[in-house]
């Protein structure tokens, strides 16, 4: 009895201590993964910019299910739709695999719908890319408002570019990059996140300076409901 007692003395210090050790980055981890553990949710995305400041983006999902998001661009609006690897977006010709969308249409120029379905192919909901963010970051560190820091340089280029293309590629080239990530959390789960970033990107020998500021901010968690278009489901078998 005597020996229990003691082992169980033992495992309640080693808890405290493991607490103790914990880091404000591990606790906007932890954060983040709880949200991702919560059966659905819903958030709202908006991106300032003096270059370019497109309208407020909204996305829904559930666990294990579909994700929705929807995208503005002054009059119009591109909703998408993404589930294990496969996705959908709409047209004006209806609804279109991410595949069918990335083909070229032979007009030229830029492409809102190839640049939509490239962004979607690689796409994280909040939860993951909160998760992200927090392994970008140099350090955090807590105030009473929320969890700040600034972003490693490799971080602050990897959102600046379109590293990650699942097409492949480097995509543009990034110098001077730099940016700070916030966290905003309520009862240990992510509620809010904001991150700025600036540089200068280089595309087809043309010198672009970036100055975005993009805010995510999370609702409805456990009471989201996510309806997708047959149309869209049967692009995506």
């Amino acid at each position: 009895m005597k020996t229990l007692c003691v082992l169980a003395t033992t495992l309640a210090a080693s808890g405290t201590l493991l607490a103790a050790d914990s880091t404000p980055k591990d606790d906007v981890t932890s954060a983040a993964q709880k949200l991702a553990a919560t059966n659905n949710y819903s958030w709202t995305t908006t991106t300032e910019s003096p270059q370019f400041s497109p309208g407020p983006s909204h996305g829904k999902t559930e666990k294990g299910g579909f994700t929705y998001v929807d995208f503005s661009f002054n009059d119009n609006t591109i909703e998408t739709v993404v589930k294990g690897g496969k996705g959908a977006i709409k047209t004006e010709d209806g609804w279109k695999s991410l595949e069918e969308a990335l083909k070229d249409n032979g007009e030229g120029g830029f492409n809102p719908l190839q640049f939509m379905a490239r962004r979607m192919q690689t796409y994280k909901a909040p939860a993951a890319e909160a998760e992200d963010l927090a392994g970008k970051t140099k350090a955090l560190a807590k105030t009473d408002e929320a969890f700040s820091g600034d972003l490693t340089e490799d971080g602050a280029k990897d959102l600046l570019s379109f590293r990650g293309r699942r097409n492949g590629g480097e995509g543009p080239a990034v110098s001077n990059a730099k940016g700070s990530v916030k966290f905003w959390i309520k009862d240990g789960v992510l509620t809010k996140y904001q991150y700025k970033v600036q540089g200068t990107v280089t595309f087809n020998g043309e010198d672009r300076d970036v100055d975005r500021t993009t805010t995510v901010e999370i609702k409805d968690v456990g009471t989201t409901k996510v309806t997708v278009p047959d149309e869209a489901k049967s692009k995506m078998t």
